[in-house]
């Protein structure tokens, strides 16, 4: 356990996942996308603004000709530890009319998020839509969508670190933490 500042208090992580595991899993990861594609022209979309790191990290890995875009969704909004009602903001995503297009989230909570974006982006006709994901919780879901590519199932527990934040810190730590459940705040102000 590590005793951990920022400017909201202090908190206890718990380390769920090493900074070595996690870059194994994103290793893992490119491989498995990189067999399905085959080498075809690929378009990535990151989910804002978790899955920065990942995606960073990710297509440094993928040899293949590449078009990235981002698509704001969010369903937490400051303090909050549980989803709201999800917002989608798709003003910086490229054309994907006919497009391999390979969605990138941090974390597969209760789905919901991945499954409104699929179903916005089937509208705009991509020649195949696909998923990939860093975490999945455990236990979570609530849609009939599963990820195409996951790179770990953790338990149902609050995670920060290599990307997931909570009140818009710890996005910065290599590896995946848990946070202490008694020190969440629900409902403050971030």
């Amino acid at each position: 356990m590590v005793r951990a500042f920022h400017d909201f208090g202090r908190f206890t992580l718990k380390q769920l996942l090493s900074e070595a595991q996690v870059q194994a899993g994103v290793r893992r990861l490119a491989a498995e996308i990189s067999a399905h594609y085959d080498g075809r022209p690929l378009t990535i979309i990151g989910v804002l603004t978790g899955s920065v790191v990942l995606l960073a990290d990710l297509i440094r890995l993928l040899d293949m000709p590449l078009r990235v875009g981002v698509v704001q969704a969010r369903s937490y909004r400051g303090a909050a530890t549980t989803p709201g009602a999800l917002t989608i903001n798709a003003e910086s995503l490229p054309e994907i009319r006919d497009c391999e297009v390979l969605l990138i989230d941090d974390i597969f909570d209760t789905g919901q998020t991945l499954d409104e974006l699929f179903a916005q982006f089937g509208r705009l006709s991509p020649r195949s839509l696909r998923s990939v994901v860093l975490l999945r919780k455990l236990g979570r879901s609530r849609v009939g969508l599963e990820p195409d590519h996951v790179g770990f199932e953790i338990p149902d527990e609050f995670v920060v670190g290599y990307g997931l934040d909570y009140r818009d810190a710890y996005r910065n730590l290599p590896y995946v933490a848990a946070l202490e459940a008694g020190e969440l705040v629900e409902g403050a102000g971030a």
